[in-house]
């Protein structure tokens, strides 16, 4: 038993057993699925323009692939280090029990991984072979090797190129959703836990997913776009806009079937959840509802005005700000919340996080922001906001 085992010891009321006084889900588990989260949402934005051909999302298509790589690298490293012995970690994928869906994410993460590794590529490759001819110094054997020997620039060839980054995506879409649906399966598919013992888990995780991804993107390109001094495109942050509420709008009737159908059931305990509800997480939902309903109603103002005016940029900044903010509480009502509430049903306990250490809110934060630095690197080396050379990809 590792000496930090007990770094997470909460004070507890009622019948608890003595080995549920730790919380050994902390904050790093709730910062996983945030972070897979992202990466799907930003995903399906490019999957938009480049599967469905919404050319309102064409300055943002590329730019969504790389933010989607950024955030997946970030994702297992929040497992990583709460599981204290990383080198362990592919005993899961090696030797794997093929019932355990955690090695199911193995597979799925690195067929997504993969998947859109290739995609970037075609996506950037005209882009690439203009930079390994134009590059200087140590930068110009880094874009041929990237080339991979493939320097046919031609139209035929740019036309191969969005066939294949059109058929990636095509297989992304799905590999996406299962990348993130997979850890709404962990927690709805655990029926130890009343709290998360629900068949419309998977769905709630994928949907908010999407909802917290779209607005990462849409604030990303608010703040990229004006520090480069180019002029937003109204249509694509109308598009944003309309994603967002659509997916946002689903979402709450969802959740709110979820919470209906489980105070209907009224099985044994939920008189324990409501006092969950009304003690420990209450200032989490209180967040997660207030911060969804003023999203919900900000978007619903700026869909009905269908074209955004310049001040409209704002709201929706502040808009997607606040869904970001409901889908994080959302994580840590999910998450802490189902590990609050005793497997007697008869007991609560109280997780504060702490600010140092391994597991706590400095790493987090490290985990949370350090894609974006990611980001800014990788963007450099592969501009997504150059026209590509080719106007269908």
């Amino acid at each position: 038993m590792t000496p930090d085992l007990f770094a997470h010891a909460a004070p507890y009321v009622g019948y608890v057993y003595p080995n549920e006084t730790v919380i050994p889900w902390s904050l790093l588990i709730v910062v996983y699925p945030y972070i897979t989260g992202l990466v799907a949402g930003a995903f399906i934005v490019s999957s938009l323009y480049h599967v469905f051909g919404m050319q309102q999302f064409r300055p943002i298509a590329r730019f969504a692939l790389l933010t989607a790589l950024c955030f997946l690298l970030f994702a297992p490293l929040s497992l990583l280090i709460h599981l204290g012995r990383p080198e362990r970690a592919l005993h899961a994928v090696l030797t794997p029990h093929w019932t355990s869906a955690m090695a199911a994410f193995g597979y799925i993460a690195l067929f997504y991984l993969v998947v859109l590794a290739l995609e970037i590529w075609f996506a950037f490759r005209a882009d690439i072979v203009a930079m390994a001819r134009s590059a200087r110094g140590a930068l110009r054997p880094f874009y041929r090797a990237l080339t991979l020997g493939s320097d046919d620039v031609s139209p035929n060839a740019l036309a191969w190129d969005h066939s294949w980054a059109r058929a990636l995506a095509i297989i992304g879409i799905p590999s996406a959703a299962g990348l993130h649906g997979y850890v709404g399966f962990i927690f709805g598919s655990l029926k130890s836990r009343e709290w998360w013992s629900s068949d419309l888990m998977p769905i709630i995780f994928l949907l908010s997913a999407i909802v917290s991804g779209v607005a990462l993107l849409a604030i990303l390109y608010v703040a990229v776009w004006k520090a480069r001094r180019v002029e937003l495109e109204r249509d694509c942050l109308g598009g944003l806009a309309k994603v967002m509420w659509a997916f946002l709008t689903v979402t709450l009737v969802v959740e709110a079937l979820e919470y209906v159908e489980m105070f209907y059931r009224a099985r044994e305990g939920i008189g324990t959840i409501e006092h969950l509800i009304e003690g420990p997480l209450r200032s989490g939902l209180l967040i997660q509802a207030l911060c969804s309903v003023v999203a919900f109603a900000v978007l619903s103002a700026l869909v009905a005005r269908k074209t955004p005016g310049a001040r409209d940029v704002g709201w929706l900044v502040f808009s997607a700000s606040l869904l970001m903010i409901a889908v994080l509480a959302m994580r840590w009502n999910v998450v802490i919340g189902g590990q609050e509430l005793s497997k007697t049903m008869k007991g609560l306990l109280t997780y504060r996080p702490e600010l140092l250490g391994r597991e706590g809110i400095l790493t987090s934060l490290f985990l949370l922001f350090g894609p974006l630095f990611a980001l800014w690197l990788l963007a450099r080396l592969l501009p997504p906001w150059l026209p590509p050379r080719a106007a269908s990809v």
